[in-house]
């Protein structure tokens, strides 16, 4: 995505061109908070909006060495997700889901599905009590599920907002629980009371779980270095009626402000907390207008000063468009600061924030389907990283 590639680039100037910026040293940590609206006019036709807290600490959110090590261990497992996501899977509904992704192209391309599945079962059943234990859960085994490649897709009927291609999950199933309740749940196990009493983002995340529309998940994904990236996240959905002309992001998380963790308030960490807004249209789209301010830039659009807050567009025009909004050395971003409009035809400038009193594409408050993007988060590469929460003890 696009949009990888803005947050790695920006990282990369973090830690080399802005050395002097600041009083403080641009630093990262290994804790992010990330907040994105998803605009989709052209396949879902529908708003999602995301909180997503991360980290590859265990001391930031507290999954049990031995899980972690077993995870890491398993032979292929790519990914460990717990949520209440409804279809997590085809054919699961209204019910807490448990879903180990593992990737074995040559075990799929065998075209024996009762190996496959056997296979497959035998390593999760390595790590289903474990992973019961450790959240408090009691999944059983539902069914694996093969994402093959190709044709042979259709052939086996294979599908799920958490199956990838060329990908196998195995399935454990247990009651359903509320997004208020699991959230409670997770969060009283993973996040110490530093990151959960700091407010910012979390805030955001657990007045979305309260709402009927939100789904929870979280995911341990062992990544090549060793670590795991532990992902929390908080997403609702939301019907599109008629063309998004203006959009105002925080509508959608019930806030009318965004505010910074202050579990980063000793030091400068400009990109541990991100907010993005992504839009993809069935037509040439412009941004012709924004509130807040645009971050200068250099030619090839990276920021060339990460303690200005504003707005990095990459691309501003097309049928897909991405903006980030940094904080700089500020701590809030407001409903004024966060809306966008959009146009069919280019602006003269869009150097000027959106007029408040514009239309809007609000929330209603209807369920909607949890079916797809159920995890969807910017990683940002965090070779330098360093563990706040280590230093506050």
């Amino acid at each position: 995505m696009r949009s990888l590639t803005i947050v790695f680039l920006l990282s990369t100037v973090l830690l080399s061109t802005f050395a002097g910026a600041y009083a403080q040293q641009p630093q990262l940590a290994t804790y992010r908070e990330t907040a994105q609206v998803l605009v989709d006019e052209k396949i879902q036709n529908q708003t999602t909006a995301f909180i997503t807290l991360s980290t590859t600490s265990p001391l930031e959110m507290r999954v049990p060495t031995t899980l972690d090590q077993k995870i890491a261990n398993a032979a292929n497992v790519t990914s460990v997700a717990i949520t209440n996501a409804n279809s997590c899977i085809e054919g699961v509904n209204d019910q807490t889901c448990i879903v180990f992704t593992i990737y074995n192209p040559s075990l799929i391309e065998s075209y024996n599905i009762t190996k496959i599945q056997t296979t497959a079962r035998a390593v999760t059943d390595t790590l289903i009590n474990d992973t019961n234990k450790s959240f408090l859960l009691n999944a059983s085994f539902w069914s694996v599920y093969v994402q093959p490649k190709g044709v042979f897709s259709n052939a086996l009927g294979t599908s799920g907002s958490l199956v990838g291609n060329r990908t196998i999950s195995v399935v454990y199933t247990a009651p359903q629980l509320k997004s208020s309740y699991l959230f409670d749940q997770l969060t009283s196990i993973l996040l110490p009371s530093q990151i959960r009493d700091a407010g910012g983002f979390y805030d955001v995340a657990r007045k979305m779980a309260d709402s009927a529309n939100s789904t929870v998940t979280f995911a341990i994904t062992p990544t090549a270095n060793n670590q795991s990236l532990y992902q929390l996240q908080v997403s609702t959905h939301t019907p599109i009626k008629g063309q998004v002309t203006t959009i105002r992001p925080l509508d959608f998380f019930g806030v009318n402000q965004l505010n910074r963790s202050s579990y980063f308030s000793g030091g400068f960490f400009p990109l541990n907390s991100l907010f993005q807004v992504s839009v993809i249209s069935n037509n040439n789209t412009y941004v012709t207008n924004h509130g807040g301010n645009l971050v200068p830039t250099n030619s090839q659009g990276i920021p060339t000063d990460l303690t200005k807050s504003g707005w990095v567009f990459s691309p501003d025009s097309g049928q897909q468009i991405t903006g980030i909004y940094i904080f700089g050395t500020t701590t809030t971003a407001t409903s004024n600061d966060l809306a966008i409009t959009f146009g069919l035809t280019p602006p003269q400038s869009i150097s000027q924030p959106t007029n408040s009193n514009t239309t809007t594409n609000s929330p209603p408050t209807s369920n909607s389907d949890y079916s797809t993007y159920v995890i969807i988060g910017i990683v940002v590469a965090g070779g330098g990283a360093i563990y706040l929460f280590m230093r506050r003890r």
